[in-house]
């Protein structure tokens, strides 16, 4: 593959940290200098001190942390009081200031930015999805789009306010929410993403909000969590193909059998035997798999369309969301709240979404122009190694 397949965004001197944070900055300039110039003509009009950090600083700062690798707010304004940022001036503020600054801005801006950002990269991405399936066995061609659908939790925060002390370690009460989310398989990129103040509350109804950015014809892989006749009968009304593994207990009625040999079986059915049923009958196939015998329902009737195998191949894919969520976590700290306050939360969650979008894109170019699938990319590895790349040798 050639160098000039895929398109690059802007570069800047130094290593791929450097270039990076100078792709953010102009997309981010884009975004925020309108609202930036009304927040000043504001400022001018009332009395009292001017805004000594502006928000665009305030904000790359942020991301900048989580690039880094940064802990805690009191890194955020480390970076702006000593001018840690790259080509961005020291600010003579007190931490306290930019604890407050960030409750007060909450996380609209960075969301906004997630919208761009993830537009951007994937307009960059398209040329490489096109020469895709020239160099590897295209996911589910009779699908226009591939995604994978799933919740995470994000972890408890600590007892540090007034307000959480009485509440003991473990409690429901300590955990800041969850996130409802849709990743696209094919580009490696969230597609959606939906916040849940109350982390127990189900999130199906976030998840049909979401599926509204989907194009018709898309396969969807969803977790077991989401198991439910009338959500599939949903998908299928939508438009949507589906692939789901089988809860336990569920009760079918076989239409008719395609294959069957000893434990494997390709068969038609309704779902449900008794008083709730299926709206459509549905493909249910069996087979062993590393020793575990694995159970699937789908929506695609036409076993020529939709082989078997192909089956077992499609729903493992749906692990990638699992890993884009640890990466979240693990290799981008959002183990770490920053803050017990919800715009705070919020701010640091959208602010690790955005540089994931980055960082898995890179990823991506890297296994395209290595002719490798994206799964054979070692994200973790990647992020370790970015520090080095760009650097001149010695």
């Amino acid at each position: 593959m050639s160098h000039n397949t895929v398109f690059s965004p802007p570069k800047a001197s130094g290593g791929v940290h450097e270039q990076i944070e100078s792709f953010l900055e102009t997309v981010m300039r884009g975004v925020m200098s309108p609202r930036d110039q009304q927040a000043a003509a504001e400022q001018a009009d009332k009395p009292g001190r001017p805004v000594v950090l502006p928000s665009l600083s305030l904000w790359m700062a942020v991301l900048v942390a989580v690039l880094r690798g940064l802990k805690s707010q009191r890194a955020i304004w480390r970076l702006l009081a000593a001018g840690g940022l790259w080509k961005q001036p020291s600010y003579d503020i007190e931490d306290q200031a930019v604890y407050k600054r960030l409750e007060q801005e909450g996380y609209k801006p960075l969301a906004h930015l997630f919208e761009r950002v993830s537009l951007l990269l994937a307009q960059w991405l398209q040329p490489a999805l096109q020469v895709y399936p020239q160099q590897h066995t295209p996911l589910a061609a009779f699908a226009s789009e591939v995604v994978a659908l799933d919740e995470m939790h994000l972890d408890q925060v600590s007892r540090r306010l007034p307000i959480l002390r009485h509440f003991k370690k473990g409690d429901v009460q300590l955990l800041p929410g969850k996130l409802v989310a849709l990743f696209d398989v094919r580009l490696q990129q969230w597609r959606a993403i939906d916040y849940i103040a109350q982390a127990k509350q189900n999130g199906m109804e976030e998840a049909r909000a979401l599926l509204g950015s989907v194009k018709q014809g898309a396969l969807v892989l969803a977790d077991l969590g989401y198991f439910c006749f009338r959500w599939f009968d949903e998908l299928t009304d939508r438009g949507y193909s589906w692939i789901s593994r089988v809860k336990e207990n569920t009760s079918v009625v076989v239409l008719h059998t395609y294959y069957e040999v000893g434990e494997t079986f390709d068969r038609l059915v309704w779902l449900g035997a008794w008083n709730i049923k299926g709206k459509y009958a549905v493909r249910q196939v069996q087979f062993r798999q590393g020793g575990e015998l694995r159970q699937y329902f789908t929506n695609v009737c036409d076993p020529t369309l939709l082989p078997l195998a192909e089956i077992a191949r499609l729903y493992a894919r749906r692990w990638d969301i699992e890993l884009a969520f640890l990466t979240l976590k693990r290799e981008l700290g959002l183990h770490l709240i920053w803050s017990s306050k919800s715009a705070v939360v919020l701010a640091q969650v959208w602010a690790c979404l955005i540089i994931a979008q980055v960082l898995q894109a890179i990823r991506m170019e890297v296994a395209l122009r290595a002719e490798v699938d994206a799964f054979d990319v070692s994200l973790p590895l990647l992020i370790e190694a970015l520090p080095q790349f760009g650097r001149p040798r010695t």
